[in-house]
Formats: structure tokens, sequence, C-alpha cells
């Protein structure tokens, strides 16, 4: 018995079973025109939880590398922002962690979001430039132990690429000088995205 479920590809397209209709909240997205259908897809309250944290990843980062506003107007909006985003991941995956017994997990997950939150404020507001050079490194950073520990978790080829990729991506920071902040922001936001609009390995768990 391998730890990790080698039948199944890396990632798929999303297959809907008994399962997931009836112990998760889907949300159902289409885009139609007249009678054309653009866009059409359902969501579990993970991929929910997914898109909430790209979306707000990217406005963050892309704010910070676009838009001449203070670090502390930023700090102070982003980090509501953030901490109402991680409550909104617990309500929304609480129920499918429990279940799972993971829970764990989870809570890792709100922890390493409002450590990250707790460091940038205290870097921004007690003006400590050592954080402020490295943010884009501190929040790929987290996100390498939170990918690590969600592969550990479900058993997930997937998230430990993820990992790898977001490593990868701390490597590469001092060629984008200057553009390290839109970097982060879209591999944050691209990876997160890919994992909502498709289903991931595991050992049973999604």
């Amino acid at each position: 018995m391998t730890f990790f479920n080698l039948s199944v590809p890396i990632l798929r397209r999303k297959e809907w079973t008994f399962k997931n209709q009836t112990h998760e909240k889907l949300l159902e997205i289409k885009v139609k025109i007249k009678q054309k259908t653009l866009f059409s897809s359902v969501y579990t309250c993970i991929d929910q939880a997914f898109i909430l944290w790209g979306l707000i990843s990217a406005a963050i980062f892309f704010t910070a590398q676009f838009f001449p506003i203070s670090w502390i107007t930023q700090a102070i909006i982003w980090s509501g922002v953030s901490l109402i985003a991680t409550l909104g991941m617990i309500i929304l995956t609480y129920n499918w962690a429990k279940k799972e017994n993971l829970r764990w997990l989870l809570y890792c997950w709100a922890v390493l979001m409002t450590a990250g939150v707790i460091v940038t404020d205290s870097g921004i507001f007690l003006g400590w430039s050592w954080v402020l050079m490295n943010l884009s490194h501190l929040w790929l950073g987290l996100s390498v132990i939170g990918y690590i520990l969600t592969g550990w978790g479900m058993r997930s080829r997937a998230f430990f690429i993820a990992a790898v990729l977001h490593f990868l991506g701390m490597a590469i920071l001092p060629l984008v000088m200057g553009w390290q902040f839109l970097t982060t922001g879209l591999i944050m936001m691209l990876n997160l995205l890919v994992f909502a609009q498709t289903q991931w390995d595991d050992y049973g768990c999604h």
C-alpha cells in the first residue's frame, strides 16, 4: 500500500459523485448568452475557499504592485479582509474537515494566515525593513508550509507539487526585482484557481 493514490492522475476534470452531492454545499456557476453556455462549473466548499483566497491574494499583491496607496492604509484594509477571509474559509470547510478528520489542517491554515497578517502588520507599523523587503518571501513561504501539510493530510501529490512551485517562486524573486508583488500574486492566485477548477489526487478525502 502506497502513501499516495497512484491510480488517479495528479489533476483531472471534476467527477461528480453521490458523495459530492450529499456532503458538500455546492455552488453552480453558469454564464450564458441567449441559449449558448459560455462557462459552466460546480464548486465544492473547498473550491469556494480556493477561489476566495485566490482572488484576495491577487487583490492584495496587485494593489501593492500597481497602486500608490500607503503601506499603513493597505495594512489596515487587507488585514481586515484577510481575517474575514480566514473566518470565511473556516465556515465554508469546517463540516468537510470534521467529516474527513482534517480539522487540524484547517486550523493550521488559519494559524498560518493569521501569523502572516501579524508579521506583515508588525513590519509596517513598527518599521521593520527586513520584513517589508521580504513580504513576498514571507507569504510564499507560508504557502509552502500550508501545501506541505495539505499534501500530507490529504495524501495528495498535487499539493506537494504546489509547495514545490511556491518554493521555486521564492527562488526566482531576485530575478524579478521591481515585480515581486505581481509575481507573488500570480503564483498564489493561479495555483488556487487551478485547484478550484480541477479535481486532484487524494486518498478519499475530496
